[in-house]
């Protein structure tokens, strides 16, 4: 009896499933998701909770005095019937200052505390110019670093965390001589598919779980408001993050196949794993400089990160996304013939490492 040879998308759904599996069925990888997920939601709770807590400096003020503070939103004012009864509240502790009638000019009060007067009230009491803003809608510098660090530690941990098991499951293939096993039963090529499209579905399993947990967590905490401003960023970070995992997968799988030893892979990936590391270290240095980040947006490698801190920001106009996402589809068809060009000329080649140009000329 005949049996007919699995066709190249049989093939290549037969190498994902068996990536997917091995992996759902690691206990660390299980172990080391449930702790990522835990981190995650534990940071954005907590970000959320920080953001809630009233930060304002209790102070003690009486009727001649609560003008000085009533529209300050740096300060918390109780009120209380004269001098002698704030000093009573700054003794027991209830307060860190107050404010009584009487004081050297310009100032008609005086700051009574118990040892040293807080400085978060004393700046608050002082005398500023008037402030006119030129962009009055800009975004906090600090929530500016932290969504551009989050954006870029992401795509950091995710892409290098599954581009290096990939890497390692070729030269393992290659070491073990499986490889000659599989490629028997399926073309080379449905192999490195396979492989990309497995660890694909795994990658974009953490983001859109760390989605999820961004949201519940914003949600919890009452953040709506950034929530809602996170919306289209995700959204973009999650299509951009698809393709360019996949450009990164098959040059990390086209890299690693021309080794035989697992102690050989760092002499043909460290140059990936500097591009996956640019992003991360680019946006804490320069998520202020909209040069860089522009730059950054329209680089395959660095638009993941780049364009999603942008239109966070709100720097990027409604057609660029949909530019550098061509420019990034373009470039992901290009590794892609190329990394399978390398994968299949170079994958039961052993002994010393394959030359690239060796691996490209075939």
């Amino acid at each position: 009896m005949n049996v007919s040879a699995p066709s190249f998308a049989q093939s290549t759904w037969l190498v994902a499933e068996r990536e997917v599996g091995s992996k759902l069925r690691s206990k660390a990888y299980l172990i080391s998701t449930g702790i990522l997920f835990v981190l995650a939601l534990v940071g954005v709770l907590w970000g959320g909770f920080s953001a809630q807590s009233d930060s304002r400096t209790p102070v003690a003020v009486t009727a001649d005095t609560a003008a000085s503070v009533a529209e300050n939103p740096l300060v918390k004012s109780t009120e209380v019937a004269d001098a002698d009864a704030a000093r009573a509240l700054v003794q027991d502790g209830t307060v860190d200052a107050a404010l009584i009638p009487g004081g050297a000019a310009p100032f008609e009060y005086t700051v009574v505390a118990k040892d040293t007067a807080p400085s978060s009230l004393l700046q608050a009491l002082s005398l500023t110019p008037q402030v006119e803003l030129l962009d009055p809608s800009g975004v906090n510098p600090g929530l500016r670093y932290l969504v551009a660090l989050g954006f870029g530690l992401i795509f950091f941990m995710a892409a290098l965390t599954f581009g290096s098991t990939i890497a390692q499951s070729v030269v393992e293939e290659k070491q073990t001589r499986v490889v000659e096993l599989l490629i028997s039963a399926v073309p080379v090529r449905a192999l490195l598919a396979g492989k990309v499209i497995g660890n694909t579905v795994l990658a974009m399993g953490q983001i859109i779980g760390l989605a999820a947990i961004a949201i519940i967590g914003f949600t919890a905490t009452g953040q709506s408001s950034l929530l809602a401003g996170l919306g289209a960023p995700i959204a973009w970070f999650a299509v951009f993050f698809l393709f360019g995992f996949i450009l990164l997968a098959a040059l990390f799988a086209a890299a690693a196949a021309m080794v035989s030893r697992m102690e050989d892979i760092g002499s043909t990936t460290t140059p990936l794993t500097m591009l996956v590391m640019a992003p991360y270290f680019l946006v804490i240095f320069f998520n202020d400089n909209p040069l860089v980040m522009t730059i950054m947006s329209y680089v395959p490698f660095s638009a993941p990160v780049g364009m999603p801190v942008r239109i966070f920001l709100g720097n990027a106009q409604w057609w660029e996304p949909l530019l550098s996402l061509g420019i990034m589809l373009v470039t992901c068809a290009a590794a892609i013939w190329v990394g399978a060009k390398i994968y299949q000329n170079s994958l039961l080649r052993m002994g010393a490492r394959v030359k690239l140009s060796e691996a490209l000329a075939g």
